[in-house]
């Protein structure tokens, strides 16, 4: 029986760029390892979730891990929570948090701050929020984690049990059939949070998360903090946004059960983390300081060492989203080819008894800044496989593909039936 290893490059796809020559930022990127796995290998195009979908990262993990979303997803802010270490029981209420910039009429300038928040920073601003905020406007207690950057999550546990039937604040996503998706329009003004059905546990967890957004606004506008990012010339973190509320976490069958392999991962951020976990992978972490050539050269290095003791590893890059939410396509592609050298490049693979395959967890088109429910490239390469022909790793070469077009939950077993051939 091969290896696997399975490689998911967060927001890879695309749409083609005027700039680029119309060509996606996938398309214009200088990547040869990459193409060299496209040629010995077979490819195609898969809908992550579904077509018609423009999925969340945590729905879109699930669903290419092979779960279906829709029997298993009880909302993102459990396991944003799960993965950062907060505890949570059923009956709590969870959501994903992001620390946002806004003026006094509550319009958001910017859902990020301009991702110039440290870490450090939003550290300091949750630790003022935990020590001064107090909830009254129904017994409840709560704890505010910062995570990465602007990103963070939310636990609010009530005396008597609260629904996650509510409306989001961040009003760049909504509730579509249970599942967080990307909204195509929406007003950039802070929504109120409202419940969703009639129930008194709905009304208590909208009434909290309206009471939590108001008086953490209050919090932060004056913090030393801001004060201080305003004087140098940055947006300021005054605003918690929240999404995806879930009250009860979510039971995956475990993943070594359902393959029937052994498997480690390597991601970076504590959604992905918190699905690894709940799936029951063994999370891997290193020591992420340094630049991303640094990064992605130590990360090649130790996915070569696991997998000589792993039947599968799975890798989440974070790379080419953050320039593709922020319309940057010279960004993202630079990206692109920096993994390519620099984690491609250095990968130590006998591909006589190691299969890889490649996709994406979703497309987050430059021109959009936000996620879509295009296509993503797929490959699968190494073993017994013999090449389909196809020349680079592209949307548009790729589309030509043996594989034809997957849905996402076929993926993973697709790759791990090509090990034992």
């Amino acid at each position: 029986m091969k290896h696997l290893l399975y490689v998911l490059l967060d927001g890879l796809g695309d749409r083609p760029i005027k700039l680029l020559g119309d060509r996606t930022p996938l398309e214009a990127a200088h990547h040869p390892n990459l193409d060299e796995l496209t040629k010995v290998g077979v490819s195609g195009l898969v809908y992550t979730v579904g077509k018609g979908i423009a999925p969340e990262s945590d729905i879109a993990v699930i669903s290419m891990l092979g779960y279906d979303p829709l029997k298993t997803y009880t909302g993102r802010g459990p396991i944003e929570a799960f993965g950062a270490g907060v505890l949570m029981n059923d009956g709590d209420l969870a959501v994903r948090c992001n620390f946002a910039t806004i003026d006094d009429e509550m319009n958001i300038i910017d859902r990020r701050c301009g991702r110039s928040l440290s870490t450090e920073e939003a550290k300091a601003l949750a630790e003022a929020i935990n020590n001064n905020l107090v909830l009254s406007s129904h017994p409840a207690n709560f704890e505010f984690r910062s995570t990465v950057g602007h990103r963070g999550v939310l636990v609010i546990k009530s005396e008597t049990p609260l629904s996650d039937n509510i409306t989001n604040t961040d009003p760049a996503y909504v509730k579509l059939h249970g599942l967080g998706i990307a909204a195509e329009k929406f007003s950039n003004k802070v929504e109120i949070c409202r419940p969703l059905d009639d129930s008194q546990e709905a009304r208590r967890a909208a009434d909290l998360i309206n009471e939590f957004t108001i008086k953490s606004h209050e919090i932060l506008k004056n913090h030393p903090i801001n004060i201080k990012r305003i004087k140098e010339g940055k947006p300021p973190a005054n605003a918690i946004l929240s999404r995806d509320a879930g009250s009860r976490v979510p039971r995956f069958q475990n993943i070594k059960e359902k393959y029937g392999r052994e498997f480690a991962c390597i991601v970076e951020m504590p959604v992905e983390r918190g699905i690894a976990l709940l799936c029951g992978m063994d999370v891997v972490s290193f020591n992420s300081i340094g630049d991303s050539r640094e990064y992605y050269r130590r990360e090649a290095d130790l996915v070569s060492e696991l997998l000589e003791v792993y039947d599968v590893v799975y890798v989440h890059i974070k790379g080419p989203d953050e320039p593709a939410h922020d319309g940057d396509c010279e960004k993202k592609k630079k990206s692109i080819e920096l993994i390519d050298e620099y984690f491609f490049g250095n990968l130590k693979l006998n591909l006589s008894n190691t299969i890889v395959a490649i996709s994406s967890d979703h497309a987050t088109p430059c021109a959009l800044k936000a996620h879509s429910d295009d296509p993503v490239p797929i490959v699968i390469s190494g073993g017994n496989i013999k090449s389909d022909g196809t020349k680079a790793f592209g949307e548009r070469f790729c589309a030509s593909g043996s594989l034809g077009i997957m849905n996402g939950q076929d993926v993973l077993k697709k790759a791990i039936s090509f090990t034992t051939l």
